[in-house]
């Protein structure tokens, strides 16, 4: 969950470093820091804060040299304060080793009561420090810091990211992968790497994305990668299909607002070269998986975390519904640790917008372990999730920096919705059905776009929930898991208590919370369960409970019962979940504002949850 940039080459480090810590910054950012190697010194300068604390610090104190490492911090071991900020530092003068990391490192506490036992004095609480003293004590006078490294690693347990560097091999770093995603970039006299491809972005378009147990060394002018057991590695190099400028904020006032607006955009993508209009289906290049084996299959399981979850969600209702195929829809962080009874006609996806996802990437070793087909949605190319799966479907929603997820939401649903097609079309859904299914997808952009306009309606309802202490979100049958969905981001960037309920579900104990304070937000447009709905909006309303309502254009009877009325375009159920949840999101982002919270960086949370 937090940042890693290192640099070796012809041009001063730290503007790189400090540049590449921002692209990252949504990464972590309880602190960062920097190292540079000028000459035979190490200079070492990190802050508790954000990246711009940091960047003054330089500005008074610089690093010099032209090779260097940096990092910012999502916090685990020991509060966020300049003492726990990376990197961490073993050893003294020219022996000294400057280490970053993401991860955990689980025997930590055993390795530093050993260190402690023969002198070591520790400066921090992280679990960090404990391998820049390993790396220390294994680098002898005229030794070689990737050997200390490789000599070390096998005395970690746990997870690793890791960049060192030391005045002893000046000009060289060395990183290590276990769990926790590194990507190598390739430059021209210079190379890079980085936990996340954004920050290698600017420089150069190849990488080499490092595998687990790899160890690699970089120079300016070279690199060469060993795996722990295997000896040398010939890496794959790839290019990264997104412009640097993609990630850029522009007009924006926030990330978050930027990714919502794309959206129109992400459905286009996400259906790019899919959708079938003379088959009445949809098609995937990467399941690796024939129609006969995917008739085979007799069940689903959709595995995820967060918000990725509430949109396997939205699946488990689309494919029960195109392709009558039983579906379960489970929690990653516990699907790995439960003995689930899966057969062999039962089929696997997991889902994470990084593809990075610890409990998630758990879950897919698990599954596969197991023996079954195990798919992956994800959006970055070359993640680990995406290399280790068997196949799987890119959202190519283009890089997604605002920690609380909207546009891969809107990918992910978008991506279930084809699927159920193309299953459903296998089985025994009829080519109009199909026909009608792909219609309803290609007019979901033009649909987003008459949504988004319609933003001053929104605000208006924000200022009437930004005063509530809770909110409850309430949606049937597709729009239970949008409802939430419109909780979890409310949450998130506002800090606000917020549930989300099945609408029938209200008065089996929810109910109890309402009271004039307590704002309920339904997401009730136009379908088969509508007049059930309003029935229990009704209910609310007999309680004096303020009700904003998203539903269909023209509803007058749900516009008469909501104190806010936020309308879509009418559309067909199936892709209803797209259009009704960009109000949600606009709503928790204008809650926020009104606020004052720090929308794209929410306390406690970070982008990529690579811990347990």
């Amino acid at each position: 969950m937090c940042g890693i940039v290192g640099y070796t080459g012809p041009h001063e480090a730290s503007p790189i470093l400090l540049a590449g810590l921002r692209r990252l910054e949504y990464r972590g950012y309880d602190s960062a820091g920097v190292a540079t190697l000028d000459g035979d010194r190490l200079a070492l300068r990190k802050k508790a804060g954000r990246v711009r604390v940091l960047e003054e610090s330089l500005l008074e104190q610089p690093a010099r040299g032209s090779c260097g490492i940096s990092h910012t911090r999502w916090a685990t071991h020991g509060p966020a304060n300049d003492r726990n900020a990376h990197p961490h530092v073993g050893g003294e003068g020219p022996g000294s080793v400057a280490v970053v990391h993401n991860g955990v490192i689980e025997n930590h506490a055993a390795l530093r009561q050993g260190l402690e036992a023969v002198g070591v004095e520790f400066r921090s609480q992280t679990d960090t420090e404990v391998i820049a003293h390993l790396i220390a004590r294994e680098l002898g006078d005229g030794d070689d810091l990737f050997d200390a490294v490789n000599r070390v690693l096998p005395r970690l347990e746990g997870t690793y990211g890791l960049a060192v560097v030391s005045p002893r091999c000046p000009g060289q770093v060395v990183g290590a992968k276990l769990g926790s995603p590194l990507v190598v970039g390739l430059g021209e006299g210079e190379h890079l790497i980085a936990s996340d491809p954004s920050a290698i972005a600017p420089h150069t378009a190849r990488v080499a994305f490092l595998q687990d147990g790899e160890v690699v060394r970089l120079t300016p002018d070279d690199f060469e990668i060993r795996h722990r057991e295997r000896g040398p590695i010939t890496p794959r190099i790839d290019r990264l299909d997104w412009s640097p400028d993609l990630a850029e904020l522009g007009a924006h006032a926030h990330y978050m607002l930027k990714e919502i607006r794309e959206q129109p955009d992400t459905v286009r993508d996400a259906c790019r070269g899919r959708l079938r209009r003379g088959e009445g289906t949809a098609a995937f290049g990467g399941l690796n998986m024939t129609p006969r084996q995917l008739r085979r299959v007799r069940r689903v399981v959709l595995v995820a975390c967060g918000t990725s979850w509430h949109a396997a969600l939205v699946g488990e209702y689309l494919i029960e519904r195109l392709a009558s195929l039983p579906v379960e829809v489970e929690y990653a962080g516990e699907f790995r640790y439960r003995n689930a009874p899966l057969d062999d006609r039962t089929l696997v996806f997991v889902l994470s917008q990084s593809g990075e996802t610890a409990d998630t990437l758990g879950a897919l070793r698990e599954s596969k372990r197991r023996g079954h087909p195990t798919l992956a949605i994800c959006n970055v190319v070359g993640s680990t999730i995406a290399r280790e799966a068997d196949g799987g479907i890119y959202l190519h929603a283009g890089p997604e920096v605002g920690v609380a997820s909207t546009k891969a939401f809107s990918a992910q649903v978008t991506v279930l919705t084809l699927l159920a097609l193309h299953l459903g079309r296998l089985r025994q859904l009829s080519f109009p059905d199909g026909l009608a299914v792909v219609d309803a997808i290609e007019g979901v952009p033009d649909a987003l776009a008459r949504v988004l306009a319609a933003e001053p309606r929104i605000i208006e309802a924000a200022e009437r929930l930004a005063a509530a202490r809770s909110v409850l979100f309430l949606g049937r049958d597709l729009h239970f898991p949008v409802a939430l969905e419109g909780a979890l981001k409310l949450k998130e960037i506002s800090y606000i208590h917020a549930e989300g309920y099945p609408t029938a579900e209200m008065k089996h104990g929810p109910l109890a919370l309402i009271d004039p304070e307590t704002p309920s937000v339904f997401i009730a447009p136009r379908g088969s369960l509508h007049a059930k709905t309003l029935s229990n909006v009704e209910e609310v309303r007999a309680r004096m409970g303020p009700v904003i309502a998203v539903g269909t254009e023209g509803d007058e009877e749900l516009a008469r019962l909501s104190d806010h009325f936020l309308p879509i375009p009418d559309m067909p159920e199936v892709v209803q979940p797209l259009l009704a949840v960009v109000p949600l999101q606009l709503l928790a982002y204008h809650v926020a504002r009104l606020k004052g919270c720090d929308i794209d960086k929410p306390r406690n949370l970070a982008k990529s949850v690579t811990v347990e």
